[in-house]
């Protein structure tokens, strides 16, 4: 179902939660790495990440959505809804038609085809489901299950659920659900990396100036600075970097609504 069909899926929210279709993408590039030093962290190293086509951003009801690079283990806490009949026989985002009797989901940001461990929090129970969907955009949820899928970890009733995610593999698009090992080898073809941005602001060749400039702008709009201590030249160079960009083009959008228009942006 295409983006358009929305409305359709507020109707139903009572029911079924929502979903929203239509979102096409393109494939990022490969991550570049740094030897610098860095004066506060910007989180643990990510390696073999995944990254799919459908990875360029897009707007739902005014807000901007970045699909963004995860890696297997890594966990996110929310609430689950499901839909099922109003959307069975109908497009997804990812161009599949939606099956209400397989193990899928929706989630906003992660990669298509990524793999996803389920835990209902409130009775333990979990699920295996494949992302092939965009949603759900209604409050604060963060996975649109389908219905076997919300059945296996009983919320069908109850319609929302607290729920534990748990990225255990990906898979290619032909493949079926066969469970995270399957997954891992079905995608040989997929590019494997991890990659974050950030936007330097600012270069020093004193670390005075550096700090000046990390405090007045750590937390802006929500990113954090970050120093790296770095030789040009054979002279020491400070350089501020306002990081936390999930892709190149969340970096791009914010540099352009923003006073860093001479900036540059950087890979992490």
């Amino acid at each position: 179902m295409y983006i358009k069909l929305i409305s359709i899926a507020l109707i139903g929210v009572m029911i079924a939660g929502c979903s929203t279709r239509g979102v096409k993408g393109h494939s990022s590039k490969k991550a570049t790495t740094s030897s610098t030093k860095s004066y506060t962290s910007s989180g643990a190293k990510k390696d073999a990440a995944y990254v799919h086509p459908t990875m360029r951003p897009y707007t739902v009801f005014g807000k901007r959505y970045y699909p963004t690079k995860v890696r297997v283990g890594e966990k996110f806490t929310g609430i689950s809804s499901w839909y099922g009949p109003d959307f069975d026989g109908k497009a997804t985002s990812s161009g599949e038609i939606y099956d209400m009797h397989a193990l899928t989901a929706a989630h906003k940001t992660l990669p298509m085809n990524t793999i996803v461990k389920v835990t209902n929090r409130d009775n333990g129970k979990s699920v295996v489901v494949r992302i092939n969907d965009r949603g759900p955009f209604v409050g604060t949820r963060i996975i649109d299950l389908s219905n076997k899928a919300a059945h296996q970890i009983d919320m069908v009733r109850k319609g929302t659920a607290n729920v534990r995610l748990e990225i255990i593999g990906f898979k290619d698009r032909k493949s079926r659900d066969r469970g995270s090992k399957q997954a891992k080898r079905s995608a040989p073809k997929e590019v494997l990396t991890y990659e974050t941005y950030a936007i330097q602001i600012g270069s020093f060749s004193k670390i005075d100036g550096a700090l000046q400039t990390q405090e007045q702008y750590d937390g802006y709009k929500g990113y954090h600075t970050v120093i790296k201590d770095t030789k040009y030249n054979d002279k020491r160079v400070f350089r501020v970097w306002l990081s936390g960009f999930k892709s190149e083009a969340e970096a791009r959008d914010f540099k352009a609504d923003s006073p860093f228009q001479n900036a540059f942006i950087v890979g992490e």
